[in-house]
């Protein structure tokens, strides 16, 4: 699976998905882009995952009839994130074309 890592989204995440394919918004240019311009150029890209800390973007994006699925990391704190690896890798696992998915991470253990 093509994974595109929006700004903000721990680059060690990328370790614990070495099956896909991760690239990283920065690394080709597109950092500065808002959601939509982001979701659409990697959707036309052929990313078929959306890996993001943006809570909100869940509200600014119809998901409908995109080919790519969002998903959402609940914080994006590597100590607190590297605990729950095994939960966000199976919400990439998951999704389809369209779907949205919200990994919770609590602040606190």
């Amino acid at each position: 699976m093509r994974i595109l890592f929006d700004n903000g989204t721990p680059k060690p995440i990328a370790r614990s998905l070495a099956s896909h394919e991760v690239t990283f918004a920065r690394q080709i240019g597109w950092h500065e882009l808002g959601n939509g311009d982001l979701i659409q150029q990697a959707e036309d890209a052929g990313y078929e995952v959306l890996l993001s800390t943006d809570k909100n973007i869940r509200y600014q994006q119809n998901l409908r009839s995109r080919k790519i699925a969002l998903v959402i990391l609940g914080n994006q704190q590597w100590p607190m994130v590297k605990l729950h690896l095994g939960k966000l890798a199976e919400a990439v696992n998951a999704a389809t074309p369209g779907s949205f998915a919200e990994v919770d991470i609590p602040f606190e253990e």
